[in-house]
């Protein structure tokens, strides 16, 4: 695994909102986990998440959402094989690196199967949708296939990050778009990004991005009979705190919450990486 965070590829991350390590997974590498996220993916069924079966998914589906991507989240919760991936300590480090923070946490992961001949994934920001607001929040997205042009890669818009709360850091401006049939409604939301070039993020399988929680970002059409996989994982800063919002937490666990309490259960979102502590692969 190609690990190490240079200086360079910090000051093009904080500068850009984004980033791309080529050749992060050696081909052995990459094939542990290609079948890590299958098998994971597979004995999920159509539920998209652990624990909460009203959340359910068919890969056959006529709505929009279904034909934009097979979507599965916290595989590491009930695979062995993906938690021993998601869960190592050098991915944290390598978002520590990348934000100056000391220490990070998984909010979740995110399998994302772009079927043959599926839908664009329309713009969005992921941080409005989770349960706590942090501007160093980011994901990483490993391509488990080629990325290209053709079959659905990445688009961002460099640099929009820095713009993305425009009222003196309120976070009450930051608006959850749904992934729908409207591609370009985000620029509805911000239109200050409106008129801003975007740029296609291809990648080799095996290559990996980084990208800020508040970066916009979307997908083309996966325009072949092939899927395009990819996994993914959002990390939450340590210390991040409680916004009101469920996203995925269980109904037992968000009932206990109150806005600006700390999320720090070890059980539902690990701490992977910290500074001062030698955390191991849980």
């Amino acid at each position: 695994m190609k690990n190490e965070i240079s200086s360079e590829q910090v000051k093009f991350y904080q500068d850009n909102g984004y980033v791309v390590i080529e050749n992060f997974l050696e081909p052995t590498e990459l094939e542990v986990w290609r079948d890590a996220v299958d098998e994971g993916v597979a004995v999920r069924g159509n539920s998209m998440s652990p624990g909460r079966e009203g959340e359910q998914q068919r890969e056959d589906g006529d709505d929009y959402f279904s034909n934009v991507f097979v979507l599965r989240y916290n595989l590491w919760m009930d695979n062995d094989k993906v938690r021993k991936l998601i869960l190592d300590p050098r991915l944290g480090k390598m978002a520590c690196d990348l934000t100056g923070e000391d220490g990070m946490r998984i909010w979740h992961d995110q399998a994302l199967i772009k079927q043959p001949w599926g839908n664009p994934t329309g713009w969005h920001l992921d941080n409005p949708y989770w349960s706590y607001h942090n501007p160093n929040a980011l994901t990483i997205w490993v391509a488990l296939d080629d990325a290209t042009i053709e079959n659905g890669c990445m688009y961002f818009v460099p640099g929009a990050h820095k713009t993305a709360i425009t009222d003196e850091n309120s976070w009450e401006y930051l608006t959850q778009v749904q992934i729908d049939d409207n591609v370009g409604a985000l620029f509805n939301v911000y239109p200050h990004w409106a008129d801003k070039k975007s740029v296609a993020v291809s990648m080799k399988a095996g290559s990996c991005s980084f990208h800020s929680g508040i970066m916009p970002h979307g997908a083309g059409a996966n325009m072949t009979p092939g899927s395009r996989r990819a996994m993914t994982c959002g990390y939450m800063p340590d210390g991040s705190t409680f916004n009101g919002l469920q996203n995925v937490l269980p109904d037992s666990y968000f009932k206990t919450l109150e806005v600006g309490d700390v999320l720090d259960n070890d059980d539902q979102n690990p701490l992977i990486y910290h500074a001062s502590k030698p955390y191991v692969n849980g």
